[in-house]
C-alpha cells in the first residue's frame, strides 16, 4: 500500500488521468470508449514521431556549439534572438510536442526563455504552411492581422513567463534529484572571471591559475539551491552539470 501511494505521488498527472478515465468508465461508458481510442490514436502517433525527434535532439545538441546558442538565442541575444527565435517555430514541422525535447535542450545550452516561448508559441500557432492555408479560406488581409496580433501577444507572454518562471524552476539533464548523478563543470573557454562564483560559494569554487575551479564534488543539501542560482546568474554560462 505504501509504495502504491508513493507511486500515484510520484505520478500526480497520471494517476489524475487515469481516475478520470475510471470515472468515465463507471458513469458515461460510450465516452470512455471514444477517449481511450483518440488516447491510443495520439500516443500512437507519438511513438512514432518522438524517436525521430530524439536523434534529431542529440544530433544538434551534439554539433551545434553552447556559444552559437547564447549569441542566438540567449539572454542577450535580444531583437535578434527573438526573431531567430520565430523563425525556427514558425518553419517548423510537427506537432507541437515534439517541440519539448528540442527546447529542453535549448534551454540546457543557454538559450532563454522568453525564446523558448516564442518558439513554442510559434510552433503551435503560426506555422508558415498553415498561414498560407488560412490566406487561401479567409483571406491575406485576415491572416495578416491575425499574425501581427498573435506576434504582438507571443512577445507579451514571453515577457511575462520570464518574469514568473526561473531556469531554476524548470527539470533538467542535472537539476537537483539526480544530484549524485552529476559533477559540476566549469568551461574554461566560456568563463570571463568576473568572481561571482566564488563571492557567492567561496568553499566550492576558488581561482586556480588563470582560471575559476569547482573544487568538491560532494553537495550537500543545503547548498543545491545556491549552485543552481550560480548556474543561473552566470554571465557566461560556464557553469554546469556534466552528467556521467
Amino acid at each position: 500500500m505504501k509504495k502504491m501511494i508513493k507511486v500515484v505521488r510520484n505520478n500526480k498527472l497520471l494517476s489524475i488521468v487515469v481516475l478520470i478515465y475510471l470515472s468515465l468508465l463507471l458513469f458515461l461508458p460510450v465516452k470512455a470508449i471514444d477517449s481511450s481510442r483518440n488516447s491510443l490514436y495520439y500516443i500512437k502517433e507519438m511513438f512514432q514521431i518522438m524517436p525521430i525527434v530524439f536523434i534529431l535532439t542529440a544530433l544538434i545538441e551534439a554539433w551545434m556549439p553552447k556559444d552559437m546558442i547564447i549569441n542566438s538565442f540567449g539572454e542577450k541575444s535580444g531583437v535578434k534572438g527573438a526573431v531567430f527565435s520565430l523563425i525556427l517555430g514558425s518553419f517548423s514541422a510537427g506537432p507541437i510536442y515534439a517541440a519539448f525535447p528540442i527546447c529542453k535542450m535549448l534551454l540546457k545550452k543557454g538559450a532563454s526563455i522568453a525564446n523558448v516561448v516564442i518558439i513554442l508559441s510559434a510552433w503551435a500557432v503560426i506555422k508558415v504552411p498553415m498561414l498560407a492555408n488560412e490566406a487561401k479560406f479567409l483571406g491575406s488581409k485576415f491572416m495578416l492581422i491575425r499574425w501581427v496580433l498573435t506576434i504582438i501577444s507571443i512577445l507579451i507572454m514571453a515577457y511575462i513567463i520570464t518574469v514568473i518562471v526561473k531556469k531554476t524552476e524548470i527539470p533538467m539533464v542535472g537539476n537537483l534529484k539526480q544530484k549524485e548523478k552529476n559533477k559540476i563543470n566549469v568551461k574554461g573557454e566560456y568563463c570571463i572571471h568576473c568572481g561571482l562564483c566564488e563571492k557567492m560559494l567561496p568553499q566550492y569554487f576558488t581561482t586556480i591559475g588563470n582560471r575559476i575551479e569547482f573544487t568538491q564534488q560532494s553537495l550537500p543539501d543545503e547548498v543545491l539551491e545556491n549552485i543552481n542560482s550560480i548556474i543561473e546568474k552566470c554571465p557566461a554560462k560556464a557553469i554546469g552539470y556534466h552528467h556521467g
